[in-house]
């Protein structure tokens, strides 16, 4: 199942990013917004000025006329639509009591001054049109970052698999392309579940959109600031681009975010400052993944070739709490096995996965070369116990059967897309995998692999839809106990864990 192309071909043309996101989070109508006159003014003010200051900041001035094409794109779509929304908090539960407090910005407020219209919403002559405008509760949302020429967006496609239908439902312009993507429930200032994205850039700055509004023009906040001499603000965050992002599911207002600038952040997101910075890493953060059932392990792979898993309970601004392995080259992407809770998969550029255990630290039990050139996606299913799937610069697809002895190729594919840049499962069925590529004419495709027989007489007995994982009462290791790890838990679960109930 192909994307709709443009008629007309354009020089640029790829997704750098996407991400699936579960069926019954968003919203059946998004709201639509209308902008204040004087909210549509500092808009186009505030855009202007940022463009003023990285010229002033020493940005390459060969990029000055993107900067003002994006600028007045900016403006006569703020013309046009609207968009945005106000923040929302929720209780500290990540209860790390002794941190230093970073300087940052407050979370941006917008709702004072942008205006939801409920008059916009669906309002459509033609009823086909208007009944595509309503997500229903069998939609998932594809999140897909797309460059068109020099113009950066998220399209928000609406996808059903049982209806077979694809199609782009609202749209937000970017800065810069968008590198990752990242959904999370947590919204600043409201005790209730929000829909919500965050995504890195080129930009240092995260950025973070209310889904349930449509083509908003600007997001709810920001996490990280360049500076600015002008108005005397600090640099806070990451002074390069973001190329990764993962959200901890447990302890919702904790996300963490590597970069070039050959650092981790964790950000705390009820204020919108950087909670810990780790540095320990010999070259850029590529990839990272907070373990599905610890909220305390995070997993992370550097272009170093090395992969590190860290305790976040004993990692500071200074000292650092993880285990280690070298891979060699230069690391990709990494998952968790959410079927086995001590393993976890890494993939290089030299075309190679990795399959390790955190209870066997500097040791992998088994490598193995998979594709001709870099592994840019990379996951394996969380509902089908080892299906692991794998996509390539080579161009293919391949699903692979895996165990803790070896990985055995089941099925491969050429989707015609020139360089798969990245790849994602739909959470409620597996089979169903969605990839962005580089080919000027296909760069967007869901894909059924159940359609090959093999496939199907391999995994499809495997597929557990009500499969949740489940944290064992083992420890991981990454430092012997001591009476202050005991002190910093950070759930009641981790207490229970630890004294074996």
């Amino acid at each position: 199942m192909d994307s709709d192309q443009e008629d007309e071909v354009p020089n640029v043309n790829f997704v750098p990013s996407l991400l699936f996101i579960k069926r019954g989070v968003a919203k059946a109508n998004p709201d639509k917004v209308t902008l204040t006159p004087a909210e549509l003014a500092r808009i186009i003010n505030e855009t202007r000025d940022d463009l003023e200051e990285d010229g002033a900041n020493g940005i390459d001035s060969s990029e000055d006329e993107e900067n003002e094409d994006s600028a007045a794109r900016l403006a006569s779509r703020a013309q046009d639509q609207a968009g945005t929304s106000g923040n929302r908090s929720a209780g500290d539960e990540f209860g790390f009591e002794n941190y230093e407090q970073e300087s940052g910005e407050p979370v941006v407020r917008l709702a004072s001054v942008a205006v939801v219209d409920p008059a916009e919403n669906i309002q459509d002559e033609d009823d086909s049109e208007a009944e595509d405008e309503i997500i229903k509760p069998t939609d998932n949302l594809i999140l897909v970052g797309h460059v068109q020429n020099d113009s950066a967006s998220m399209e928000v496609y609406v996808f059903n698999d049982d209806e077979g239908s694809l199609y782009v439902h609202h749209d937000f312009l970017l800065p810069s392309p968008p590198l990752c993507i990242e959904w999370l429930s947590f919204d600043p200032g409201s005790d209730k579940p929000g829909n919500i994205c965050a995504i890195g850039c080129m930009d240092p700055v995260i950025t973070l959109w209310d889904l349930d509004i449509q083509d908003s023009l600007e997001p709810v906040c920001k996490l990280g600031s360049k500076g600015s001499t002008k108005k005397n603000k600090p640099k806070i965050g990451h002074s390069d681009a973001v190329l990764d992002l993962s959200w901890n599911k447990h302890l919702d207002h904790i996300l963490a975010s590597g970069s070039v600038d050959q650092s981790v952040i964790l950000w705390d997101m009820e204020d919108g400052t950087p909670h810990t910075i780790i540095k320990e890493f010999g070259e850029k953060v590529q990839t990272l993944a907070f373990h599905p059932t610890r909220a305390e392990g995070l997993l992370v792979g550097s272009c170093d070739g090395m992969v590190k898993v860290f305790d976040c309970r004993t990692t500071t601004n200074d000292s650092a709490s993880f285990l280690s392995w070298a891979v060699g080259g230069e690391v990709e992407r990494v998952c968790w096995n959410h079927h086995s809770e001590f393993h976890f998969v890494a993939s290089t550029n030299e075309g190679r996965i990795h399959y390790c255990d955190v209870r066997r630290p500097g040791e992998t039990l088994w490598s193995k070369e998979v594709h001709e050139k870099e592994i840019t996606g990379l996951v394996l299913s969380s509902k089908v116990r080892g299906m692991l799937a794998t996509a390539s610069a080579d161009g293919t697809l391949k699903l692979w059967d895996i165990d803790e002895e070896d990985a055995k190729l089941v099925y491969k594919k050429n989707p015609k897309m020139g360089v798969i840049q990245c790849l994602d499962e739909c959470p409620e069925n597996p089979f169903m995998l969605a990839m962005g590529g580089d080919l000027k004419t296909k760069n967007f495709s869901v894909v059924n692999v159940l359609d090959n027989d093999v496939v199907t007489n391999v995994f499809k007995a495997r597929f557990d839809p009500s499969y949740v994982p489940v944290a064992s009462g083992e420890r991981m290791n990454i430092e012997p106990p001591t009476e202050a790890m005991e002190e910093a838990s950070i759930s009641d679960d981790d207490d229970s864990d630890e004294d074996g109930n």
